[in-house]
């Protein structure tokens, strides 16, 4: 350090302004000592992998005896599952629920290989007006986790990207599944949805409540990686009994219905792309 330089304070971690320093700490070093602790033979992911932080897709495909555990997974904290549909094949970690773990999990799914992230992950309603359930496709997120600004600079939101959001809209439409694109408010802290907070996301446009959306999108904005996210809105806070119904298998084959809609849509524009 130069010495005329100000030595760094605590107060540098909570203002930050070193997004173009590269991180010390890097997926591919912790995954390299996760193989050579465990004896792990070096693998790859597949192409398109799902987070799903209820669990419910994982304990659905397990219990149907659908899914075979990755054996060359190397992530301390989780396993990931295969899975075919359609002739896509899906990797999926179950129980990424939160914005550092969302994040954290997904650093290690590109360093595995991994070309496209998709999270779906339950919210709850913030718009007064919209019906429950549905499936929101994310195309901005409120920033009200911590994660998001070790990524980005300080912002109230971010946005996913749009083109990306739109081919995957469009692959949609032939799905049948009803789905509405727009806003929702990431929380780090889910019990601490007052209503004042709550009337704050309101106001500043979002349809529902979160705990990865911000944390994601910040993440692939500064990685350049593509991530897509989807609310699945099934509650509004638990206020009355008969909250968080999700449908049938509680919501895992709409759920890989979209995961399939949406990894076509990314294909067919990286094809595109490529041409």
């Amino acid at each position: 350090m130069n010495r005329h330089q100000p030595r760094p304070t605590a107060a540098d971690l909570l203002e930050r302004a070193d997004y173009d320093e590269p991180s010390i700490f890097l997926p591919e070093n912790l995954l390299r000592e996760g193989r050579r602790q465990r004896g792990l033979a070096r693998g790859r992911v597949p192409d398109i992998c799902l987070l799903d932080p209820d669990g419910d897709v994982v304990r659905h495909l397990v219990r149907e005896k659908r899914a075979t555990r990755s054996a060359t997974w190397a992530c301390y904290h989780t396993e990931l599952w295969e899975t075919d549909r359609d002739e896509i094949r899906i990797g999926i970690v179950g129980c990424a629920v939160g914005a550092p773990f969302a994040v954290l999990i997904a650093e290690e799914l590109f360093a595995s290989g991994c070309e496209f992230v998709i999270s779906i992950t339950s919210a709850g309603q913030v718009a007064r007006d919209l019906p429950l359930p549905c499936v929101i496709v994310i195309e901005r997120a409120l920033r009200g986790e911590g994660t998001s600004h070790a990524y980005l600079p300080p912002a109230p939101a971010v946005e996913a990207d749009p083109s990306l959001i739109e081919t995957v809209s469009r692959s949609l439409d032939d799905t049948g599944v009803r789905t509405v694109r727009g806003c929702t408010w990431t929380t780090d802290a889910p019990f601490r949805e007052t209503a004042t907070a709550l009337a704050a996301a309101e106001a500043a446009g979002a349809l529902a409540v979160e705990m990865e959306a911000a944390a994601l999108y910040s993440f692939a904005a500064a990685r350049q990686w593509p991530v897509v996210c989807f609310a699945h809105v099934t509650n509004s806070m638990a206020v009355a009994t008969g909250d968080f119904e999700k449908g049938p298998a509680d919501g895992a084959e709409q759920a890989l219905v979209l995961v399939t809609a949406a990894a076509r849509g990314w294909s067919s524009s990286r094809h595109e792309a490529e041409r």
